[in-house]
């Protein structure tokens, strides 16, 4: 059918792939793109070397691109949400640099991490930093990856020699949302309800404000664990509401918890893209994409973090924000697994990296002479 279409063109007989047989007489195609009588004969000869022709350069394009190589390959996570936050970030890229709009120009590379193969046990048992972020890291200082895409929450304070972290996407919100089937918020759920979560964060302050429900140790994406949900293994679930908006899954939420009830993750919410330090050309690429609120208040909450030295183990919970008045505020936690113990405080500054940081730090360190040392021995 090709064929045809190509000899029906009422135009001269020319085509940008395949050139007109050499032995072709100038003028032998009529106005109407049919040959003369006289050309007849030669149709089916004719056919058969334009087929063969087009079949070439059919394959000649396909060959093309599958050796074409990728000018970004963006390292992330397999589940569902990382991908999102892949996609999203390609589509940023592909969107400011007219270069990477070209097909095959971007490549996703999923790497599993050691926090996705280790699912029957509890984050603090596992222990250690970066359980989400290190093979992903190690594959973009060997190379084999030239960005990654993080979540900013499992993101250790500290990077590898050879790797940055220059940009942040803009912020989701930063709220916990609470699921559940049978009632529309914790104060509701009856005694002895079990709460899934794997979050240290979570469970500390649910049990402060509600001692008489349980939280049991709940791991997996966010459709394996309304997948649980429904399938009656807990009562009710927390869950980011970042995550469920960049999943488009927001329909599950039952009711959001305020920043008063439930303090956020540190860095709830944020994207962060890192590259190699000595890579200026990905350095560019994704510095063009860096939201700077976000980078700043981020900075100031992993401050906080870095002072408390906090980890999977260490209940810690903070959001910095720029308020009304275009200053910073922010507010930090630290809690007890049992959520019998709370300590809270805040900090109010100039909007600025420096001022944010010291006041990070400043926060954790008063948590620290509040706590004394024997708060943190499990």
């Amino acid at each position: 059918m090709q064929m045809h279409s190509i000899l029906l063109k009422p135009t001269s007989f020319t085509h940008p792939l395949i050139p007109a047989p050499s032995n072709m007489i100038p003028g032998s195609i009529s106005a109407l793109g049919f040959p003369p009588p006289s050309l007849k004969t030669q149709l089916p000869s004719y056919c058969h070397a334009r087929k063969v022709l087009v079949t070439r350069a059919a394959v000649a394009v396909e060959q093309e691109l599958k050796t074409k190589v990728s000018l970004i390959k963006i390292g992330t996570r397999g589940s569902p949400l990382a991908l999102a936050q892949a996609y999203e970030t390609r589509d940023k890229l592909m969107a400011t640099h007219t270069e990477l709009a070209e097909d095959g120009a971007i490549e996703i590379v999923i790497i599993k991490t050691t926090g996705d193969k280790i699912l029957n046990q509890p984050l603090a048992d596992i222990g250690g930093k970066g359980l989400f972020t290190k093979e992903i890291d190690e594959a973009l200082l060997e190379g084999k990856i030239d960005i990654a895409v993080h979540s900013m929450k499992d993101v250790p304070t500290y990077f590898p020699d050879g790797m940055i972290l220059p940009c942040n996407l803009p912020r989701e919100d930063v709220r916990d949302a609470f699921i559940c089937l049978t009632a529309s918020s914790l104060a509701e759920l009856p005694a002895g309800s079990k709460v899934g979560s794997a979050s240290l964060r979570r469970q500390s302050q649910v049990l402060y404000r509600y001692p008489s429900l349980k939280v049991v140790n709940f791991r997996g994406n966010v459709q394996t664990r309304l997948r649980k949900l429904s399938d009656g293994e807990v009562q009710a679930t927390l869950l980011a509401l970042a995550g469920l908006k960049r999943l488009n899954m927001t329909e599950n939420v039952t009711a959001l918890l305020s920043v008063d009830e439930m303090l956020p993750a540190i860095a709830q919410g944020a994207i962060g893209i890192a590259c190699r330090s000595d890579d200026d050309k990905m350095a560019g690429y994704i510095a063009s994409l860096n939201h700077e609120e976000t980078r700043l208040a981020v900075a100031c909450e992993r401050a906080f973090l870095e002072t408390l030295d906090g980890s999977c183990r260490t209940p810690i919970a903070g959001y910095a924000y720029r308020d009304k008045d275009g200053n910073c505020t922010f507010r930090g936690l630290v809690a007890s697994p049992d959520g019998t113990r709370v300590l809270e405080t805040s900090r109010r500054g100039p909007y600025a990296h420096e001022d944010m940081v010291s006041m990070g730090k400043d926060a954790g360190k008063e948590l620290l002479t509040r706590a004394g040392p024997s708060f943190f021995d499990w």
